[in-house]
């Protein structure tokens, strides 16, 4: 149920007010909406008394954001920008199949975007927009309509789909291998060793996998993969990486493994979506066409792995 009339102000009067809490100048929200600058004054003023709360402080020929007025534009800016995505994707797709898809930089970038060619061929009516993200995010205020989530398979109120497991193995250029004299496990503690911020105690976990004693642990601190890869292609350090996301370095030798060990899991990859969007038919297809491809994976790592 909508709330009363007289808290949905029209679009008109919310456009206008934006354009000026954003320019900080009812003459340049006029020029931006093709107003006259008397026509913007008389939708704002008409804003503040449907709302009953002053938004501007005028000031001579300047106008100012209240307090409530700025808090209320940082909202209205956010609602505008939803309404016009939504639009956008129905212009682009009106058959409504429009797939807004949330997913980690590097596993964006290195996994899906090389495959996602192979759904839309299967499905030319389905259109996705990808959203890449390091931070978490909230089903209920954002507008996506399911994300790829790594970690422990816990996300409140949502529905989850596994994926794959996560397998890290220690890299690093030939090269760098080379130099550091690297054979056994033990050999890494005197390596420079490169860390992923949101995974500080990633080497520790992996000595302790290998039963190898560490102390302190030292090294080039960054927050993305990919970067991290560059880095170990580099000759910079070894780092550990998911053997998925870096099978192209592999390949062309640009990295190898730096030593022999334990293979480490370090959490779950799972399609992640509100309850309530299960059956919509983009989602229901991609989640049929990713699974098919995460399989695919596993048993390719299988195989890898002599298993």
């Amino acid at each position: 149920m909508l709330p009363p009339r007289r808290f949905l102000p029209s679009f008109s009067l919310l456009a206008a007010f934006e354009a000026a809490a954003r320019a900080g100048s009812v003459t340049a929200a006029a020029n931006e909406l093709g107003l006259t600058q008397s026509a913007v004054s008389r939708q704002i003023s008409a804003l503040e008394r449907q709302l009953g709360v002053e938004l501007f402080l005028r000031e001579r020929q300047t106008i100012r954001l209240t307090p409530a007025g700025d808090t209320y534009a940082r909202e209205i800016r956010e609602a505008l920008r939803r309404i016009s995505n939504a639009s956008l994707n129905l212009r682009a797709n009106p058959a409504g199949g429009t797939l807004n898809l949330g997913v980690l930089p590097f596993f964006g970038t290195r996994w899906l975007t090389p495959r996602i060619g192979e759904f839309l061929r299967a499905h030319p009516d389905v259109v996705i927009n990808l959203s890449t993200r390091l931070e978490p995010f909230d089903f209920r205020f954002d507008t996506l309509d399911a994300a790829i989530h790594f970690g422990a398979a816990r996300w409140p109120g949502a529905s989850m789909a596994f994926l794959l497991d996560e397998e890290v193995v220690p890299v690093c250029s030939p090269s760098f291998q080379q130099a550091h004299g690297l054979a056994s496990a033990a050999d890494l503690r005197s390596a420079p060793l490169l860390h992923l911020n949101t995974r500080p105690d990633a080497w520790e976990l992996w000595f302790a996998k290998q039963e190898v004693p560490v102390e302190a642990l030292h090294g080039m601190l960054f927050d993305q993969f990919l970067a991290m890869v560059e880095a170990a292609a580099a000759g910079l350090g070894a780092a550990l990486l998911p053997r998925f996301l870096i099978g192209r370095e592999l390949d062309q030798g640009l990295l190898v493994p730096a030593v022999e060990g334990r293979i480490m899991q370090t959490g779950q990859y799972h399609l992640v979506y509100p309850p309530d969007r299960a059956s919509y038919p983009p989602l229901a297809a991609f989640r049929e066409w990713i699974a098919g491809a995460f399989e695919a994976e596993r048993l390719a790592q299988g195989r890898s792995l002599g298993q």
